[in-house]
């Protein structure tokens, strides 16, 4: 399916509230994926103390044009009051609802090595989110400190995930087991997964999977630093640019 996003700008009108107004099309997955980073950045400019800000101002702080700033939040409805931008606070809000911010999320957790005690022990972590199961073959049994959580072997994640209703999981296992283990997952009624494992997933087209792979990430980047990124007119022009 192709999805498609209207192209035109935000149009800012003083007798507009900030509602949320869903659309009739699906949207691009790579506008969903900027929708945290303005969650993020509003909020860090709320808790400054600024209470509205342009556009162009975001596109500053964000590092993308305004153009396309207005063009992701008018995806959702109309945002912003006339002369006055954006409501910091307000949008941050609304968009973190669109998000489904606005409710706790239980996370299932796979693999208990390097990565995934990491993942369980890392402070970023917003309260929105919790480590509700863990499973590692290696470690079952163990309870986990941070979590009180008893670690479980993957024969249980199905039968785990569904008793507890989990929609999230988190893949760090072996890249030789996460096929597996994304089954089971999947099974018991996980429908998003962020996976670990340097594989390729292969799950039914209604559950969504982010990779994140480091090495993969650095491979892409060694492309852009090129002997002649220096001088000269056949020096690639990386200048400014990002690798997404």
């Amino acid at each position: 399916m192709t999805r498609t996003i209207p192209d035109h700008s935000l149009r800012e009108n003083p007798n507009d509230a900030v509602p949320i107004a869903p659309v009739g099309h699906p949207i691009p997955d790579i506008v969903i994926r900027r929708l945290p980073i303005y969650v993020r950045t509003l909020r860090s400019l709320s808790e400054s103390g600024v209470d509205s800000v342009s556009s162009e101002e975001l596109a500053e702080q964000i590092g993308i044009s305004a153009a396309q700033i207005r063009r992701d939040l008018a995806s959702f409805g109309r945002f912003g009051r006339q002369g006055k931008g954006y409501s910091t606070a307000e949008v941050a809000d609304s968009v973190a609802e669109i998000l489904h911010l606005n409710r706790g999320w239980d996370v299932a957790l796979a693999g208990f090595g390097n990565i995934g005690r990491a993942v369980a022990h890392h402070r970023g972590f917003p309260p929105t989110f919790r480590i509700a199961a863990i499973f590692d073959r290696r470690k079952e049994g163990r309870e986990e400190p941070s979590t009180g959580l008893h670690i479980l072997p993957p024969e249980a994640i199905s039968a785990e995930v569904r008793r507890l209703g989990i929609e999230l999981g988190i893949i760090a296992v072996p890249a030789g087991a996460a096929q597996d283990v994304a089954d089971r997952m999947v099974e018991g009624g996980v429908r998003a997964l962020l996976n670990y494992a340097p594989v390729v997933l292969r799950v039914p087209d209604n559950v969504v999977v982010r990779e994140v792979d480091p090495v993969a990430a650095l491979r892409s980047m060694t492309y852009y630093l090129s002997p002649a990124a220096g001088d000269g007119p056949d020096a690639p022009a990386t200048a400014g640019l990002r690798a997404g």
